[in-house]
């Protein structure tokens, strides 16, 4: 297990080892702590608005995307759970298999539309080309989750006289907190680090870290510190993100449908 620690940590030591080095001492050699510490790179990405405005583009899309998908996921997995119709495991499964196509698949088709309606280069373009993967994603954890409450529940609010919003929003949300946590993490998770299409959607306005970071090489060369220190800030949002989804992540291993 210690070595396994060991593997798993020393890429990430690396990267944050090689962001507070120049990049001539980088290509020099090699050197687990640095010799001349300098802060120039991240200084660099603060103040330069095509770098910091790429988090700022990266974080505004990911919380549209979770929001648009958490909206459309929650009314259908709710409907998957609690009614049978016609065809409702076929639709269940063809919308999951959605979620199986490679995003390249997809390119073509959403550049043209784009082009054509004026939403290319946007975020809005972005999240909704991410809600094709997303929202399918979501509606099968929270199709999960909604089927482990007891039908009871919902027959009791309306006894109560809850309609069905004042019941879904006050006593059923709570009930799969810990699924809507684990559905969150999953959408933000795919939305931060997926880049062929939010590099193919956007050109200046609405360019990602992601793409942005593909984008270091200079006359000189790659400049291996300033591709570093964007790494480690590109890390930090996923680590607080996994942080205060942690609970729910575990519960939703432990129910079995993540």
């Amino acid at each position: 297990m210690v070595l396994y620690v060991v593997l798993l940590l020393l890429p990430i030591y690396w990267l944050v080892n090689m962001s507070f080095k120049t990049n001539t001492e980088i290509l020099s050699g090699l050197s687990f702590f640095p010799d001349n510490f300098t802060l120039q790179n991240y200084a660099k990405i603060f103040s330069d608005s095509t770098w910091y405005m790429g988090y700022v583009n990266s974080i505004f899309y990911v919380s549209m995307n979770m929001v648009i998908s958490l909206s459309v996921a929650l009314p259908a997995a709710y409907a998957f759970s609690r009614y049978k119709f016609i065809g409702d495991k076929h639709m269940f499964f063809w919308l999951l298999s959605n979620r199986m196509a490679p995003p390249a698949v997809f390119l073509l088709p959403f550049f043209q539309l784009y082009s054509s309606v004026g939403l290319f280069d946007t975020h809005i373009a972005v999240a909704l080309a991410h809600c094709i993967f997303t929202v399918p994603l979501a509606v099968w954890i929270l199709e999960g989750f909604m089927s482990g409450v007891p039908r009871e529940i919902d027959e009791t609010a309306y006894i109560d006289g809850y309609t069905f919003p004042k019941f879904f929003v006050r006593i059923f949300i709570p009930l799969i907190r810990s699924g809507i946590g684990v559905t969150a993490f999953f959408c933000f998770m795919f939305s931060w680090v997926e880049l062929l299409l939010a590099r193919t959607l956007t050109s200046v306005e609405a360019k990602p870290i992601a793409a942005i970071m593909t984008r270091t090489v200079s006359a000189s060369g790659m400049d291996w510190g300033l591709l570093a220190a964007a790494g480690v800030l590109t890390i930090i949002p996923g680590m607080l993100v996994i942080y205060f989804v942690r609970n729910h992540v575990a519960k939703g291993f432990a129910l079995g449908r993540v």
